[in-house]
């Protein structure tokens, strides 16, 4: 970059040109840790149902810190108190809210460490840069922990409508092409405001709420909980359960990444603390340790891991049948049964133990919007109104009832 420039310029095809200054934040950017990213889909194993839902948290998290500098812009052209400091902090703070994502984002969150969840991995590296960038990071760590005064600059990193949700809908909609996950982004950021320490929406930004929740729900039926997009999770969670199956059982199983061989061998806890052993392996894992190993793996003596990782490689995926109840016992032995009988035609082990790795229960769920804890306001005549009281949007109470469904994730050759 010529020395004469004094910001760098990302194209992004969500949101436009990007423009980071230098300084603090483009120092991380160009940080191993944030780098990393790039090497981490945002959308997992999405890309196998959406074939262009390629792009990666690195992608997410620009596109985040984008938004946060222009609602910080709208809120300071409103008069609302923010020094530099904090306007920095903020930004670093949505910058690396995600950084603790591991392999294909959450499908393995809690496959390879125990007790745990990125949001902890995100604030133990956070501690880790402080430490490397002579603490200029404390405020962004305040902001995000949610312990410094000004409560609304939290509000914009994690609360109900934050500038995490209103990128990854939109990124999520562009390449999935999924246009009912669109949002009217920059009416939302235009109508935001700073009410008694809190962020509330103008009256005039109400439809574009709404919108915004609708969006919510639309994208989690047809995404991130597409009936493919679950049977490729429990696919791959299914491998992995298989390794640590075959290591507690004393059998000798090759790896092709130190690092994934560290937090499947020693099956590491965050119930106390995250180790710095364990930041500098997880900061080292990315997709590309899992794609490897399951290459790596379908030359495996053990059949079982072999068809398991073959049939990841390949795409030749479970299938996904969903119930109107909780299924019954009757339910899942006759799928047990059906199973045994289909892996001993394809001359695999089918016992009951090598049986249940090619079936799962289990339940989805997702809330599109959580009023009775975390409210989006409207702000009626100086007043702020919780949005599912506001006026015209009666029918919004609907979406905050959860949506529970059962569903088994078996061979295709099972008839349910």
């Amino acid at each position: 970059m010529d020395k004469s420039t004094r910001y760098k310029i990302f194209n992004d095809p969500v949101h436009g040109f990007i423009t980071v200054p230098k300084g603090i934040i483009l120092r991380l950017i160009d940080h191993p840790y944030i780098q990393r990213l790039r090497r981490v889909r945002q959308l997992g194993l999405g890309y196998l149902v959406f074939p262009a839902a390629e792009h990666s948290r690195f992608s997410h998290a620009l596109g985040a810190l984008e938004l946060a500098k222009r609602v910080l812009n709208n809120l300071l052209e409103k008069d609302t108190t923010i020094t530099k400091k904090e306007y920095e902090g903020t930004l670093i703070a949505i910058l690396l809210h995600d950084v603790g994502h591991g392999p294909l984002s959450h499908t393995l969150e809690h496959t390879l460490i125990k007790d745990f969840n990125h949001e902890q991995m995100s604030l133990a590296i956070m501690k880790e840069l402080n430490k490397e960038f002579d603490g200029e990071l404390d405020t962004a760590i305040a902001i995000f922990t949610n312990q410094y005064k000004k409560k609304f600059l939290h509000q914009l990193i994690s609360s109900q409508l934050d500038l995490d949700r209103l990128d990854y809908l939109s990124r999520d909609s562009f390449f999935t092409g999924v246009s009912e996950g669109r949002i009217g982004i920059n009416r939302i950021l235009k109508t935001m405001r700073v009410h008694k320490g809190n962020i509330v929406i103008e009256k005039k930004g109400i439809y574009a709420i709404e919108n915004y929740i609708i969006a919510r729900r639309l994208m989690y039926m047809q995404v991130y909980l597409h009936k493919t997009v679950l049977s490729a999770d429990a696919l791959i969670r299914a491998v992995f359960k298989r390794i640590r199956d075959l290591l507690d059982s004393g059998f000798e199983l090759n790896f092709a990444s130190d690092s994934l061989r560290y937090f499947m061998q020693d099956q590491p806890s965050a119930k106390k603390q995250i180790t710095g052993k364990m930041i500098k392996a997880y900061t080292s894992l990315d997709d590309y340790d899992i794609y490897l190993n399951i290459k790596f793996w379908t030359q495996s003596n053990d059949k079982i891991l072999a068809e398991l990782c073959n049939r990841f490689l390949n795409r030749s995926l479970f299938r996904t049948t969903f119930f109107d109840n909780t299924p019954s016992e009757k339910d899942h032995e006759e799928i047990k049964k059906q199973t045994k009988l289909s892996l001993k035609k394809l001359g695999l082990p089918h016992d009951d133990e090598s049986a249940s790795y090619f079936y799962s229960f289990d339940q989805s769920y997702s809330e599109a919007y959580k009023y009775q804890n975390e409210s989006i306001w409207i702000l009626e005549n100086e007043n702020a109104v919780e949005f599912s009281k506001a006026a015209d949007t009666k029918n919004i109470i609907a979406l905050t009832e959860p949506v529970v469904k059962n569903y088994c994730v078996h061979l295709k050759q099972v008839k349910i």
